[in-house]
């Protein structure tokens, strides 16, 4: 079991996401989170605790987000624990019905079997890392374009600022492909020094 609340950097939360993807651990229990765009295949069981406790967390859009968390799993199930049913948890409730008729008729139609989302576990999440088979990346300018090594730490700031914006932003594969970049221009200045 591990944990994963706003108290914990965004590196950290990569790195408990790709974790729970390796199959390191089974469950991830997050606390006060509401994550957009959190796309975990292998999550199969949502629950939500205190569903009936109104609020920003447990609104209808919020419910709908978070039970989408078990959206890509052919086998996800959502529970939601509450004494008494809110116009949030029903209206979330009614929301997800109407989706999963509209999804069940195209399937039909199209002569679709859902299955689970298979997504590759990608080093995205090894910011800093050594990883092994990691693929070898060259920068394409000579290091003859840069005046001096000072222009190209200038560079790789600039280049690092930008990679921990687009974490912030939670744009990862962009902020993977500035670290390569920073990476070999790292390289590069170690083989020209």
């Amino acid at each position: 079991v591990r944990y994963l609340h706003s108290d914990i950097n965004t590196l950290e939360r990569m790195d408990i996401i790709r974790d729970l993807r390796l199959g390191k651990f089974d469950v991830l229990v997050g606390i006060n989170l509401l994550r957009e765009g959190l796309d975990i295949p292998e999550v199969s069981l949502v629950a939500i605790l205190d569903a009936d406790k109104e609020g920003f967390l447990r609104s209808a859009r919020s419910l709908i987000q978070t039970s989408g968390r078990a959206a890509r799993n052919a086998r996800g199930t959502v529970l939601l624990y509450a004494d008494r049913v809110t116009r949030s948890m029903q209206q979330a409730m009614d929301e997800t019905r109407r989706r999963r008729k509209i999804q069940h008729d195209y399937n039909q139609q199209h002569n679709i079997t859902p299955e689970t989302i298979r997504k590759e576990v990608t080093q995205v999440f090894d910011f800093g890392k050594e990883v092994e088979a990691t693929p070898q990346y060259e920068v394409a300018e000579d290091f003859a374009k840069y005046k001096s090594l000072d222009d190209m730490d200038t560079v790789i700031r600039s280049l690092e600022t930008e990679m921990q914006a687009a974490v912030k932003a939670l744009e990862f594969e962009r902020a993977a492909e500035l670290r390569d970049q920073i990476q070999a221009l790292k390289k590069l200045i170690v083989f020209e020094a």
